[in-house]
């Protein structure tokens, strides 16, 4: 199948603000990643220095500079890069690869994620099984639901400048896929196989699937519009 240039990790992502961007660089889509985080997060922590990282518990690194609350919980493997902050009873339940000055607020619930540097998940998200780009963030109350209802397995679909296209992932869990700059309103839904490409925002109470191309607003009742328009 010819490449979706639109829905490539090169057209929204600035590998330069994460970990991972050598193994990154090495792939097409963002999702063929959800695989590799947790060999990934194991194989980088073993290279942190000592003197900038803290090794507080089996295959969990926390810089030195982070600040993580005492009611945050943290499971293996896990990075939390510099300057982060881990609020209130945050749950990161492993396979969490936490870039630079991110927040992962209250009550907050991470698993096999990519966050970028300066991510901020704050109020009540759930983020599984996703990526998410540099200075994206996402609402109080917004989430990623990463499992169709009928359990198959998720599909990418949608249009771009390239047309229609289908893609199978042959992944049962994939959450969402966000691009760098992107901003998601409260309370909003973000279904499986979500792609919303970077410099976009999604209005508050959104239930969003599919494809939202880069520099849009997703506005209520599904309608697109470009914000080059």
């Amino acid at each position: 199948m010819e490449q979706i240039r639109a829905i490539t990790i090169k057209s929204n992502y600035d590998l330069a603000h994460t970990m991972a961007k050598d193994e990154l660089g090495k792939l097409t889509y963002p999702w063929e990643a959800l695989p590799h985080i947790k060999d990934w997060i194991l194989a980088i922590g073993k290279t942190l220095p000592a003197e900038e990282y803290n090794q507080v518990s089996e295959n969990v690194w926390i810089h030195k500079s982070a600040k993580v609350f005492a009611s945050a919980s943290i499971a293996g493997p896990t990075i939390i890069g510099p300057n982060t902050e881990v609020r209130h009873c945050a749950f990161i339940r492993g396979n969490a690869l936490v870039g630079a000055d991110c927040v992962v607020g209250n009550s907050t619930e991470l698993k096999n994620v990519i966050l970028f540097d300066n991510v901020q998940v704050p109020h009540y998200n759930y983020v599984g099984d996703s990526v998410l780009g540099y200075k994206s963030h996402m609402g109080a109350g917004s989430i990623t639901s990463n499992v169709k209802s009928d359990k198959t397995l998720v599909c990418v679909k949608g249009n771009a400048e390239d047309g229609p296209f289908h893609i199978d992932t042959g992944l049962k869990k994939f959450g969402a896929m966000l691009g760098d700059f992107v901003e998601v309103g409260c309370n909003s839904v973000l279904n499986p196989g979500t792609i919303i490409g970077s410099h976009s925002n999604i209005y508050p109470l959104s239930p969003v699937r599919g494809f939202v191309p880069a520099d849009s607003i997703y506005k209520t009742g599904g309608v697109i519009v470009s914000k080059k328009a």
